[in-house]
């Protein structure tokens, strides 16, 4: 399955200021073409590459005052085998973080979900999230939380992550946050889905049910959205003025030369995924 990647980001630059973006395909996607570029006028930055430890590409420079250019194109081909998951990182991913607060939802989630577990508790969490929160752009704000989402019953794709992986650690189940891009995203934007670990394999819980799962390819993965973010800054005013992002796959042509199948239902909650999220034989 190919994908074709592409993100338009124009910021308006107040002073000189340490950026550092979160745009690129996660380090291991396989990519047949690439290129990503900061222009400012007839100037050209070139960032320093940051690899962290999930494989996630972090691009930083400090750019001047002005306006900021920066494009991005990726055709990804083929699909990455399944990396191992340490003792560490699992644990990691079982302790409370800044929007996931699985120690604050804790009652409920044993409530809930009481005498669940593995796949079952999967299922079970992803249609809870899926039913009891409203999609509603333009009314989350960055600082809202699992337990805002709980208490409002309302967000975007970032919400609907938070709240899945915070009720997921609380019952003693790790999952983590992953951005990605998303082909057939309506709206198009970045994409957030959840991963819950189970049985040495991530299983991927889109609550939003907007996304198909199989073409989604990762951006950068964490605790939560504060790992993920595709833009962060200091020492100066940056301001949005434009974002671009669009993602679609490329048919696949028949032996026939008919056009295969891309989009199948996508109902199986609890697939599990490999790190560019193409299904292993499990998926629906």
């Amino acid at each position: 399955m190919q994908r074709i990647l592409t993100a338009e980001l124009d910021l308006d630059l107040g002073s000189s200021v340490d950026l550092i973006f979160q745009i690129t395909a996660a380090q291991g996607v396989p990519l047949a073409s690439e290129e990503i570029t900061f222009t400012q006028g007839e100037r050209v930055y070139t960032p320093t590459e940051i690899v962290d430890q999930s494989g996630s590409r972090l691009h930083r420079f400090t750019g001047e005052a002005g306006r900021l250019e920066v494009r991005y194109q990726a055709t990804v081909d083929g699909q990455i085998s399944t990396s191992r998951t340490s003792d560490l990182e699992a644990i990691t991913y079982l302790r409370p973080s800044r929007y996931c607060q699985s120690d604050e939802v804790f009652q409920q989630a044993r409530r809930q979900f009481k005498g669940l577990q593995g796949h079952d508790l999967i299922a079970a969490v992803s249609d809870f999230v899926a039913t009891s929160t409203a999609y509603t752009p333009g009314l989350s704000h960055g600082t809202d939380s699992a337990v805002t989402t709980l208490m409002t019953g309302q967000g975007v794709c970032r919400d609907y992550a938070h709240l899945v992986i915070a009720l997921l650690r609380a019952m003693d189940m790790p999952a983590r946050y992953t951005a990605c891009f998303a082909p057939g995203l309506r709206p198009m934007d970045f994409h957030a889905v959840a991963e819950a670990y189970f049985d040495g394999a991530w299983y991927v819980i889109d609550g939003t049910k907007l996304a198909n799962r199989q073409s989604l390819v990762r951006i950068a993965t964490g605790r939560d959205a504060a790992d993920c973010a595709f833009l962060s800054y200091h020492g100066g005013y940056v301001g949005l003025q434009r974002m671009r992002v669009d993602a679609w796959v490329m048919p696949d042509v028949a032996p026939d030369g008919a056009l295969e199948t891309l989009w199948a239902h996508d109902a199986d909650p609890s697939a599990p995924v490999t790190d560019d999220f193409t299904s292993l034989v499990q998926f629906a």
